[in-house]
Parts: C-alpha cells; structure tokens; sequence
C-alpha cells in the first residue's frame, strides 16, 4: 500500500475522531499517572480514571480508525466501479508497507504491554482500602470512619470481605457491580443492611490469622466507667475472661471458645434479620455425635418457623458481629474521653451534658454539619446557665470538652445514613447490647431438662470492681459477686442492656 492511499484511507471522518480520542486520552492518562505518582496526596477519583474509565475509551479511540479506514475502502471501490470489493494487497517487497507493518506491530505491542499493566493496577486498585471505603463517600463513610479506628485498621477491607482464591473474588466483583447500580440509581438501604448474608464463612478468613484450636485458658480485661454525678465518679469492673479453646487431641476444651465447633457443632435458628432472637440452638458432640436441642419455652420456634428459618452454623461473626465496624454508644466514648484524659474529668457533668448534646431531647440532628453547630451550642449554654464559673476559670478545657464531644459523633454517628450504635448491635458481651444472652437467657431447656447456663461465672469472674484507684478497689481471684454502682439488685431483675441503652437515661 502506497503512502498516498495510506493517506487517502485515513482522510475520512471517523478515523480522525477517533484518532484525536485516542491522542488526547493517551496524553490525560499519561498526565493523570505522571500526577499520582509525584503527588504526595492520593484520590480514588484519579485511579478510577486512569485504570477503569479512561483505557476503554483510549480502546474505542482506536478501533474507530481501522474502522473509518475500512468504510472510506468500501466507498472508494465503489467509486472505480468494481463489482467485488478486494482487501488490499500486502506487499512487503513495498518499504511503505513494511514501514506500516512495524507501526502496528509496535504500536499494538505498546498497547497491549499497557493495557496489561493497567489492568494489573486497576485489580490492584479495586482491592485497596481507599477504593472501598472513599470511592462512595456518602454510602461507605460511617464503615470506612468505623474501620479506621477499629483493631484492624491495618487489615485490608478484602482480606475479610473477599479472602484468597478465584471463586470468591468473582463473587466480590458481581456483588460489587450490584452495589455499583444501586449507588446510581440510590436504591441503596439507610442504613446499609446487617448481617450480610453472603459474606464469606469466618473460617476462611478470620481464622487465617485468629485460630481458636490455639487459644488457652483467660484475658484480663478492665472495664472504666463514669457516673452522671456532678464528681463524674469512676467505677471500674476488672473481669478475668474464661476464653478457652484448645486442641481436643490434647484435652478438653472450654471457655468462650468452644462455641467454635472445635469439640462440639453449634447451630442455631434466628427469629429476625439481625440474629437477635435466637429461641433454638442445637448441639452435636463431634466424639459420640450424641445431639441436644434447646428450645426457648416461653417463647419457642413453631414448626413451620422450624422449617424455613435458616439454620446457621455458629462462627466467629456471631459474637465477634462488629470486628471493624464498631459503632459506640456516646455512653461508651464519653467513658473512654474522661478515662484517657482527653476530656477534663473536673468539669462538671461530663457524662450528661455530653450525652444530652450528643442525643438532644426534641430529636436527632438531621446532618452532620448540624450536629457540630448543635452540640457546641448546647454545651456553651448549659455550662453558661449551670456552671458559670467553669466558663469563666475552664475555659480552655471547656472549649476542649466540646471539640471531643463533637469528635466522638462524628466517629459514631452518621445522620445522611441513619448509621448509629442502634442500627448496629454488637454481640460481644451484653452491656449495651443483649449479646450473649441471646442464647444464654432464661428458658432455653432441652428435653431432658438441661439448660443452657445463665449464671455470671460462666463466661468470666470478677476479680475486682469499685470506684477510686486500681489499688483501692475489692478483689478476689476467687471472684466477686456483681455489685451494681447505684448499690441496689435491680440489675439482678432486668438484663444490663434493657437499662444502658447507651447514653444518658
């Protein structure tokens, strides 16, 4: 093919725009890519730019000249006249052709080469943190801000919600591309729904760092609370935490993590979307295989519950529901405030003047920016009316209290996305939260008559409560009986999460 009707092929309208497409998106990319790579600040718009949105269209770019090429062929022929269209003939005699024939080499070596690595990126991109978490800001911001400060902040978000292998991955990308179509068309629940359902079994991805067989005897764990006094008095509660687990090839296991099907299968039937009502557990002993059902006698499964509801086998997600994304009670945060010292604990009423800001009485904030306008006002008026003199000698630590207060709702609770400490239950423990006892209440008998234990010790003991310094408080290894900081027993006649519903009563 001689130059001249290489040109000829060209002059037509298709191939030019197509070619001016190309150009200018090589020429963004490779500016966007220079960009990324010597700024010091990342956005997940530009990598969507350049390894998603931009190469498919660099491709259409090119495709469009062979294709404008052919069409402006089609007419020409038929100008001469020629009954049948012939392809041009490939002569690498012509230095002309050879010439073409090492551009598109080239040139189709260079693109490939290029669509490869951006192709390596893209995946690369679509698996980071900042893609997850940034990308819908409005959608994924009460998750991502949760995660970053979670205890596995440094985990990345596939590590749990997708895990190693091919089957998964594809699973994550169709679900994903679902998630995709609802942020455009917002059809997206508020807040975005718990459990999901399709998340993969724990053993799979938990367990390839966290491993129950090699967990023993217990963990001391200190629990620091503040009273709603004037004195914001502390009380802490120190309980030894009967973790347990083991290898039953070497002896018998126990503790909290039995329930982990090491020794014995644990299954359970959940009466509502959010596994909070569990009436029937099942246990099946992996030695003799001897079975036992418990049912909840006040209010137990009817059969046909019975058969339809899932039966789910116990995992890790069932008490460990929140490992990234913890939403705290203010009640919570305002304790972790005043015992870091990141809130003065002189200021008076710290814990009701901070919860009553946080959840004001005429109802919720509508939006963030609201809320910060909201609980600086709050808090500059009550201890304006209430205490005058802390304005007037506190302040500095007053104006500090208050950047902290906003600090902890924007860490905890999300207006846009109806996202709270409510929506999300976390099934550790059962302060807040019913927790535990959703399966270790009262009236879960077996047909023998065993019952699933609700005592205190079962799960810990208290080896030291009290207010004042550590040094100062009751111990015993041999444990304590609860002792309720108010000094009366109601607690032994309602669940603690019925009264702390997680902040200011």
């Amino acid at each position: 093919m001689t130059k001249s009707k290489l040109i000829a092929l060209l002059s037509n309208g298709l191939s030019i725009f197509g070619g001016v497409i190309a150009v200018v998106t090589a020429a963004v990319i490779a500016l966007l890519f220079a960009f990324t790579i010597l700024s010091d600040h990342s956005n997940p718009y530009l990598g969507i730019l350049i390894y998603m949105a931009l190469p498919p269209l660099l491709l259409v770019g090119l495709l469009l000249v062979p294709i404008g090429m052919y069409r402006r062929w089609r007419k020409m022929k038929a100008g001469e006249g020629e009954a049948e269209l012939r392809w041009p003939k490939a002569d690498f005699n012509e230095p002309g052709t050879r010439r073409i024939a090492a551009v598109v080499l080239v040139g189709g070596f260079v693109y490939i080469a290029a669509s490869s690595i951006g192709a390596y990126e893209a995946y690369h991109y679509t698996e980071s943190v900042e893609f997850c978490g940034t990308l819908c800001h409005t959608v994924m911001e009460p998750e991502y801000t949760a995660y970053q400060h979670s205890p596995h902040a440094r985990v990345t978000c596939v590590e749990c919600h997708v895990g190693s292998g091919a089957d998964w991955f594809v699973k994550s990308k169709i679900s994903g591309a679902y998630q995709v179509y609802a942020v455009l068309a917002d059809s997206y629940p508020r807040p975005i729904a718990t459990p999901v359902h399709s998340l993969r079994p724990a053993q799979d991805t938990c367990e390839q760092c966290h491993w129950p067989e090699k967990f023993y005897g217990g963990q001391q764990k200190n629990f620091h609370h503040f009273m709603y006094d004037e004195e914001n008095t502390p009380w802490t509660t120190s309980l030894l935490l009967k973790t347990g687990g083991g290898d039953p090839r070497v002896g018998e296991t126990g503790g909290i993590h039995w329930h982990m099907n090491i020794s014995s299968i644990v299954e359970y039937r959940a009466r509502d979307e959010k596994r909070q009502d569990i009436p029937w557990v099942r246990v099946t002993d992996r030695s003799t295989g001897a079975v036992k059902v418990f049912e909840n006698k006040e209010a137990p499964l009817t059969e046909e519950e019975k058969a339809t509801l899932e039966l789910r086998t116990m995992d890790c997600m069932d008490c460990h529901n929140r490992p990234s994304h913890i939403f705290h009670p203010p009640d919570h945060s305002l304790d972790v405030a005043l015992q870091t010292g990141r809130i003065d604990r002189s200021l008076p009423e710290v814990k009701v003047a901070g919860g009553d800001a946080l959840v004001p009485f005429e109802g919720p904030y509508e939006t963030k920016a609201e809320a910060m306008e909201g609980i600086a006002t709050y808090l500059s008026d009550y201890y304006r009316e209430n205490w005058p003199e802390v304005v007037e000698k506190k302040k500095g630590a007053l104006d500090t209290m208050i950047r902290e207060v906003q600090d902890v709702y924007a860490h905890s609770i999300f207006p846009e996305m109806k996202a709270d400490w409510n929506a999300y239950p976390n099934n550790i423990g059962h302060f807040y939260y019913k927790g535990c006892m959703r399966c270790h209440e009262k009236g879960m008998e077996a047909a023998d008559g065993t019952k699933i234990s609700t005592s205190c010790d079962t799960c810990h003991l208290i080896i030291a409560q009290g207010s004042g310094e550590t040094a100062e408080l009751a111990s015993s290894l041999a444990g304590l009986e609860f002792e309720h900081p108010d000094g009366d027993d109601d607690w032994k006649k309602q669940g603690c999460w019925e009264c702390h519903l997680g902040t200011y009563p």
